[in-house]
């Protein structure tokens, strides 16, 4: 039915239609009466009446049959007109004057859309359902119909529409983006790209998914013409020609993908092996990324330079992430169709050789700088995605995993700045870290494993270049480092890890020897030595000194027991373990260790603090001699000036002997075994050799021994021999004994010292020997006594036995001292007191002494020293001076009875007046003491 309705009528009725979403009604009118209700007048009704939440499919019909002019007549379907049939047509005019349409064209309407009203509504209609109803997900509907009418229309549903649709409503609706359609369209393209991208991988389950999102976000968002006519910057393309064709937007995807490498690696890596970039991309069969080849080169260059870009910044220094950088190499390479990586166990097993594939130009200092800045850069030779760049980064990716799979964490970058600064002390001290953690982490019984580990060492200093030249320089991370340098610390973890068979089959064996004779020599040994200071035990048996020993014997061609190194080493060795028998602590609570003997300053001087906390232990004197004589050996004792101490600094090695002779006298004389300690001077310091080597000790502690008196707590001897039984009277001819082996061997500034001890000794030994003499007499006389009264005949009278006591006592002490030898001082007071009363023989002892009684002489020694021979040795005649007995021919040529009343003069007593003028001028010799002229006799030092 034809409706006769004013054309106000019939804008207001299709307005009504709209308002109800009437589509089929509204359709009817429009093609009834097209003359008013034109396509454009349609269009706008419905643009501003229309209920943005009317969804797509039930209009979308009826704009494609307005687009194509196809709209027809419904003859079945009424037209209800009874809302505007009762309207006074002035009424209806100011009505319609009032409706205030949209416009299809709205402000800076792209020149793409051009005059086409059904672009613009769609455009518009799309922005009102958007931000009216929030309904994005009904504009795919509404527009796919139009995608052939108009490109703005496909570029709007494909670079716009769709990302902002899968971003909020698909991939992360959990966080969509609070921006409208339109505000969208005008934000920059770097803050467009962070939105798209801002929950991309943010979750660790959406790792997986992370190539999705650049593929269905980014991808379609590049499409839009107008992203790549940015001129943001000017490119300068492989063979040298300017290149204009780049997408600001595509350059903050770039760079959004190096930033989460730096901050969040699995993001970049998984990123680029789900994502071939901007070709790669998901456009949901809408349509195509149209570039041209200029710019498709570019943009697969470009991203193929970030991924490299990303593989240097990677922060952790983990096995993972190295790895995930080995798949970004691997995947530039398959995409800029360079030479394939094999598969990374592969590589990190077979350690392909990589220098040569490096260009020179890669290797210098100046490149460290790309390592960090302008890693996007064109000229950035690091990142260039070419064979060269690629095997640079791979030997990096490789070298960053033996370091860090052996203990010594090491980034991409780290290994970049090591190869390329070749910093000589940066790269020894990762070298020695590496090694050292070798040694202490690595298994100590599988071969393989360290043969494995001394060529990943190696191909760390090459990259596997097969040859290097003395001019050339090579190309690794230990560049810088001598191959000998890290042979020597290779050999030192194999002998530390007791892998003594495979080191000599590599180092002595075989036929090119790494290393020359003299450096595995020296390297063997302070190996040797470095067990021996870890060691904590002093027996050579076991842990340290056993790896020490087990050491120096692993090269039997290099270090036969003849060598004086290996000698040195088995001193050393049978020098500490001589210590583990004794008690030993040099601080209080720490046991002895042996790095203390070989750093201690004066090592003989262990063997005082033996003594010390040993009792008894100074009985053992040539076992320390035979200790000091192997630290002597070992290079232990060094020669420095002496000292008075008996255990003070060291001294020269001849006299090690000696002093420790003099600390065992020492320890002796210390626990009261003065037996012992006179022993060992008698017999050890009253020698030959004592007497050509001098030292500061053996005179000392001889004095030492002669002064020493005993006590309640002194160590009875266990037999007396031949000496006196009266202990005390052998005690001080022990101390007389032990002073005139001081004498002997002390330096001449020392003997006053030493006489004036000596004298007090026989003063003490005079007043011993007379008291024990006059118990004899006591002791005879009462026998005498006892037996006379017996004795047939009577004799016995009381005044014989007066004169007996008178007269005879000088008779009996004579014929005890005929029995005893006497002393040098004994002479000399026996000469003085026989001098006044017999200067007839004085005049003739005088005589013979070549008259010098007069004062201090430079004679020998007479009665004690008996002179210094040709060779220097000072023996006393003490013996000589001591020995009496038989019959004496008196100064008068008689010989004389002392029974027929005049005094004999005995032998002994001869040799007392005879002593008087040699003691003199031979003590005077000893204290230094200037004598007169010599007269008649030679009375001058022989």
């Amino acid at each position: 039915m034809t409706l006769s309705l004013s054309p106000a009528k019939l804008v207001l009725l299709a307005v009504h239609f709209a308002v109800q979403a009437d589509i089929d009604s509204l359709a009817v009118l429009a093609a009834r009466h097209d003359t008013v209700l034109r396509k454009d007048l349609v269009l706008r009704i419905l643009l501003t009446y229309l209920p943005e939440t009317l969804q797509s499919n039930e209009y979308v019909g009826f704009l494609e049959k307005i687009e194509k002019g196809t709209l027809s007549e419904n003859t079945n379907h009424d037209v209800d007109a009874s809302s505007v049939e009762t309207l006074a047509e002035g009424d209806a005019t100011k009505r319609v004057r009032k409706l205030r349409l949209l416009p299809l064209t709205f402000k800076d309407t792209p020149k793409e859309v051009g005059d086409d009203p059904i672009t613009s509504f769609l455009v518009r209609r799309s922005y009102k359902v958007d931000e009216e109803a929030g309904l994005l997900a009904e504009l795919p509907t509404l527009l796919l119909p139009f995608m052939d009418q108009s490109a703005y229309v496909r570029t709007l549903l494909i670079s716009t529409i769709l990302p902002l649709l899968r971003r909020n409503c698909e991939y992360h609706p959990e966080d969509p983006i609070q921006y409208t359609l339109s505000a969208f369209q005008e934000l920059p393209d770097r803050v467009a790209v962070n939105l798209l991208l801002s929950r991309t991988g943010a979750r660790e389950e959406d790792l997986p998914v992370v190539g999705r999102d650049l593929r269905g976000l980014i991808g379609p968002w590049l499409v839009d013409e107008k992203k790549w006519k940015t001129r943001r910057r000017s490119i300068v393309s492989p063979n040298g020609e300017e290149d204009d064709g780049i997408c600001a937007g595509y350059d903050e995807v770039l760079r959004w993908l190096t930033t989460q490498a730096s901050k969040n690696w699995r993001v970049a890596v998984n990123a680029i092996q789900q994502w071939g970039g901007p070709g790669d991309a998901d456009l949901a069969g809408w349509g195509k990324l149209e570039l041209t080849e200029q710019q498709q080169d570019r943009v697969q260059r470009t991203y193929a330079q970030a991924a490299l870009a990303s593989a240097y910044v990677l922060p952790e220094a983990s096995s993972e992430a190295i790895e995930g950088a080995y798949s970004i190499v691997a995947q530039v390479a398959n995409l800029r169709g360079l030479d394939p990586l094999p598969p990374f166990p592969s590589a990190v097993a077979l350690l392909p050789p990589l220098a040569e594939q490096i260009s020179e130009n890669i290797i210098s200092t100046k490149t460290a700088t790309f390592m960090r800045n302008d890693l996007l850069a064109s000229s950035n030779i690091l990142t260039a995605p070419d064979n060269s760049a690629v095997a640079f980064l791979e030997a990096l990716i490789l070298s960053a995993h033996l370091l860090t799979h052996a203990g010594q964490a090491c980034t991409i970058r780290r290994a970049g700045e090591l190869a390329l600064l070749q910093d000589e002390r940066d790269q020894k001290e990762q070298a020695s870290k590496l090694i050292h953690h070798l040694n202490h982490n690595g298994p100590k019984t599988d071969d393989k494993y360290w043969l494995g580990a001394r060529n990943e060492i190696l191909w760390l200093r090459d990259w596997g270049a097969e040859e290097v030249s003395l001019e050339a320089t090579p190309k690794g991370v230990f560049s810088k480092l001598k191959k000998e340098f890290l042979e020597v610390e290779i050999l030192k973890a194999l002998l530390f890890n007791t892998r003594y068979s495979l080191a000599r089959s590599l180092y002595e064996d075989a036929p090119d020897r790494p290393l020359d004779e003299k450096v595995l020599q020296d390297t063997v040994y302070a190996t040797a030595m470095t067990a021996y200071d870890n060691a904590s035990n002093p027996n050579r048996t076991r842990g340290g000194l056993k790896k020490c020993d087990e050491i120096i014997k692993a090269f039997p061609s290099t270090l036969p027991k003849s060598h004086p190194l290996a000698q040195k080493v088995e001193a050393l060795l049978q020098a500490t373990h001589a210590l583990s028998e004794y008690r030993l602590v040099l601080k209080q609570g720490e046991p002895f260790t042996p790095i203390v003997l070989r750093v201690h300053s004066d090592p003989i001087s262990i063997i005082g603090k033996i003594l010390e906390q040993n009792p008894k232990s100074y009985t053992r004197l040539q076992d320390f001699v035979d200790l000091g004589n192997r630290m002597v050996q070992a290079g232990l004792v060094k020669q420095s000036p002496s000292s008075s101490h008996l255990s003070s600094l060291p001294h020269p090695p001849e006299q090690v002997s000696q002093r420790i002779t003099a600390m065992c006298i020492d320890a002796a004389l210390t626990e009261e075994d003065f037996e012992t300690a006179y022993s060992f001077v008698v017999t050890r310091l009253d020698s030959p050799a004592t007497g050509q080597q001098k030292d500061d000790y053996s005179w000392r502690v001889a004095l030492q021994a002669g002064k020493y008196r005993r006590t309640a707590r002194t160590t009875k001897p266990t037999h007396f021999g031949t000496g006196s039984a009266n202990e005390e009277i052998r005690h001080l001819e022990q101390r007389i004994e032990c002073l005139s082996v001081a004498l002997r061997i002390a330096p001449g500034a020392t003997l006053q010292e030493i006489l004036n001890v000596y004298r007090r000794a026989e003063e003490e030994l005079e007043v011993k020997v007379r008291q024990e003499e006059e118990r004899e007499e006591e002791w005879d006389w009462r026998g005498d006594s006892v037996s006379g009264t017996n004795m047939p005949g009577g004799f016995n009278s009381t005044n014989k036995v007066k004169q007996a006591r008178v007269g005879g006592s000088s008779r009996g002490r004579d014929s005890k001292e005929e029995e005893a030898p006497m002393s040098l001082f004994d002479l000399a007071r026996a000469t003085g007191l026989t001098a006044p009363r017999n200067l007839s023989a004085l005049s003739g002892l005088q005589r013979a002494a070549g008259g010098a009684l007069g004062g201090l002489g430079r004679g020998v020694v007479g009665g004690l020293a008996g002179g210094r021979d040709k060779n220097g040795s000072e023996r006393g005649s003490m013996d000589s001076a001591r020995s009496g007995g038989g019959e004496v021919v008196s100064p008068t040529g008689g010989s004389h009875d002392g029974e027929g009343g005049q005094q004999r003069a005995r032998k002994r007593d001869q040799l007392k007046n005879a002593a008087m003028g040699t003691l003199v001028s031979g003590v005077g010799w000893l204290v230094g003491a200037p004598g007169p002229a010599a007269a008649g006799g030679g009375n001058g030092r022989e």
